[in-house]
């Protein structure tokens, strides 16, 4: 199977692409350095499909590296190229791209290109083949080559006669025109002129060295006078040491239907028939080089939860429920309003000479009302974000639907209703830069040995019969040089989405397990400790064996580890999930569902779980002062853990009347400031120590 390698920075186009080629063996890399790196560790690629435009390492610095190094020369690469990029499209064939395939990507187009050059590979490799054996010819080939091809010694385009050596079948049909014909007339007699000057260009340019090979789309004039559009290949081939030939390569298309093709994919998208992020793109840039002064504002709608659907109900019915949305959503368009369908789940309007910020907000509000009209029976929501534009931020277009996103993304964490609306303002680029601040300070930690602002304190946790403390639960903090304490909700989340929350998370353990040693070595051997962790964690690769080599080598014991993971991990990957907690369970930790009661709550499912323990959440320790205790149902999740075989912890208890009651319908264990706050290490053995001496007191 020809392997092929996909270089390109938008992953959108590497999906597309792979699944277009799903024939090949398709490799992917999101930018030049990891080409380089791919291409030098395997010799068995073929083909090369490469974005010019990429970060780090970008298009035109990979090809002149694969120009300078004659290792490289097997590997034939096709370009890709954005719709107006003749200027770029020239220098990557100067540089040794075989072709080029212009974005928007026309996929049959793509699927056609691919396939003649895969077969040309074949064809190479058959002839050198051929040649190396000394007893094949190169008629079958020729003859049954699903593409036309001839082969001229160095053939002039006005010379005839002895310059073509041999034509295939494929190569007659497409001209029109016999073998004999052609030998008599030569390729510039049947090229039309308007594409004659061109290609000869390309040709000088081929002869003196200055190009390895060109591509061209040309037209063909037939006997009948009528003309074939075709896309021709033309490169060196040395096939002796007596001769160097010329091997032309022609792919048939209809010129017409390719541009209409083109077109419409440049400007619309096909499933619902709305405008296409291209064509936005193409609109903002133009009204912000003519600089006018109406007012203009994009709204972003962000239904990244229709992934739900999908994975319930499959994706034509997520498909069909996207197109009845844009009919819907296009019912708001108006002569200065326009709407696109940017992505799968996404729309944006783009709305010029709007009258003020009140009118947009009440515009939201009616588009909110639409998509909730049709998706509350659906049981998902989504955000509403807004950009006003204005001269301080039209002429950088990525960067302006950027902002969309990050305020659609905000408006989706909106919890008072189902589509929740966000502005981005100055507050939001404030938040923002804080973020990245957090995420800096989060990947300096990971990349040095020791733990810099990262540190733990210990909440204790007390048993309710014993009224001992019997255990603590690890709060990990974030203290940073530019911003003081972080709270976790707010760089947890950071650490989740940019992946350091691995190595965030294998520092936190080794800070949990040092604290656990210290309290063996004070005499305190039975008191647990618990560490959250996220579900990035327990589903990386390794993570059961990373553990039990760190509780190895820190010599702890599993019984005195506990590890916490909230109910809405198990919401998808259940099965997974639910294996590793069964492995762990089985080495002798103990497992809690944390915040029980108000994520998954699949009751159904409950009996299966490989959990100790479940964590009532604090909602309903905090009803017990508002409700009589008569009608709380906080007895009955401690009656329902028991009888599931599993330990109750309530959290959040901060007041004598809670503990009363949680101790009178048999909860095992409470935590809260009732107890303490989250305490240092320091603290947290200090109020051990304390236990004792009241302890031996009382005796």
């Amino acid at each position: 199977m020809s392997k092929i390698l996909v270089v390109d920075d938008s992953a959108l186009d590497r999906f597309i692409i792979k699944s277009m080629l799903s024939e090949y063996q398709i490799l992917t890399a999101c930018d030049g350095l990891d080409a380089m790196e791919q291409i030098n560790k395997d010799e068995d690629i073929d083909l090369l499909i490469l974005d010019l435009n990429m970060p780090n390492m970008n298009g035109f610095q990979v090809l002149t590296a694969l120009k300078s190094d004659a290792r490289y020369n097997r590997l034939r690469t096709i370009i890709l190229t954005n719709y107006d990029e003749l200027d770029n499209e020239i220098k990557g064939l100067q540089l040794g791209a075989v072709d080029f395939i212009r974005k928007p990507i026309h996929m049959n187009s793509l699927k056609t290109r691919v396939d003649i050059h895969i077969e040309l590979i074949h064809i190479q490799r058959l002839l050198q083949q051929k040649l190396d054996e000394q007893s094949l010819t190169l008629d079958t080939i020729f003859y049954h080559a699903p593409v036309g091809i001839a082969i001229s010694y160095g053939s002039e385009p006005l010379m005839k006669d002895s310059n073509f050596v041999i034509m295939n079948p494929m190569y007659e049909e497409i001209t029109g025109r016999s073998k004999e014909e052609l030998l008599k007339l030569g390729w510039a007699k049947i090229t039309h002129p308007d594409d004659f000057d061109q290609e000869m260009k390309n040709f000088r340019k081929l002869q003196s060295g200055e190009i390895n090979n060109y591509s061209i789309e040309k037209r063909f004039i037939k006997p009948d006078g009528s003309m074939v559009w075709v896309h021709m290949i033309v490169a060196p081939m040395t096939l002796s040491n007596k001769h160097a030939y010329n091997y032309i390569c022609i792919d048939i298309s209809d010129r017409k239907e390719i541009e209409n093709n083109l077109r419409y994919n440049n400007e619309y998208d096909r499933w619902t028939g709305l405008y296409n992020r291209s064509y936005l793109e193409s609109l903002l840039k133009n009204d912000a080089i003519l600089r006018t002064a109406q007012k203009r504002a994009i709204v972003g709608i962000n239904l990244n939860a229709m992934h739900l659907l999908t994975t319930t109900y499959r994706f034509h019915y997520t498909q069909d429920l996207i197109k009845e949305i844009a009919q819907s959503l296009a019912l708001h368009c108006i002569d200065q309003r326009l709407l696109f369908n940017t992505y799968e789940n996404r729309f944006v309007f783009y709305w010029k000479n709007y009258p003020g910020k009140k009118e947009l907000y009440e515009f939201c509000e009616a588009v909110a009302n639409t998509l909730e009209s049709i998706l509350t029976a659906e049981r998902i929501g989504g955000g509403i974000g807004v950009v006003e534009i204005d001269q301080s931020n039209e002429g950088d277009i990525d960067q302006l639907l950027k902002k969309l996103l990050i305020a659609s993304e905000r408006a989706v964490d909106i919890y008072d209703r189902d589509f929740g609306i966000c502005f981005y303002e100055a507050e939001i680029e404030a938040q923002i830069s804080r973020e990245e601040d957090i995420q800096c300070e989060l990947t300096q930690i990971t990349e040095t040995e020791n733990d810099g602002g990262l540190f733990l304190q210990y909440q204790p946790i007390l048993d309710l019969q014993s009224n001992q403390i019997c255990g603590f639960e690890a709060l990990s903090r974030l203290k940073s040089s530019k911003h003081g304490l972080i709270p976790p909700l707010e760089f947890i989340p950071i650490a989740e989405k940019t992946m350091p929350i691995i190595p965030i998370g294998e520092k936190i353990i080794l800070q949990a397990f040092r604290f656990l040693n210290k309290l063996k070595e004070l005499g305190y051997g039975t008191i647990n400790v618990s560490i959250n962790i996220s579900a990035i964690q327990l589903l990386s690769n390794g993570f059961c064996k990373n553990l039990f080599k760190m509780i190895n080598e820190m010599r702890v014991n599993p019984e005195n580890i506990g590890l916490e993971i909230t109910e809405s991990v198990l919401a998808s990957n259940f099965q997974e999930i639910n294996t590793i907690l069964g492995e762990l369970k089985d080495a002798g930790l103990y497992i809690a569902i944390d915040d029980f009661g108000t994520g998954y709550s699949s009751l159904a499912r409950e009996r299966e779980l490989n959990i100790n323990c479940l964590k009532i959440d604090k909602y309903f320790i905090d009803k017990l002062l508002l409700v009589d205790p008569d009608k709380a149902i906080t007895s009955d999740i401690v009656s329902m853990a028991h009888k599931l075989g599993h330990c109750a912890i309530a959290e959040g208890v901060e007041h004598e009347k809670q503990r009363h009651y949680l101790l009178n319908c048999g909860c095992d264990k409470i935590q809260g400031y009732l107890i303490s706050k989250p305490l240092g290490e320091e603290a947290a053995i200090e109020l051990l120590n304390k236990q004792i001496i009241i302890n031996n007191d009382c005796h």
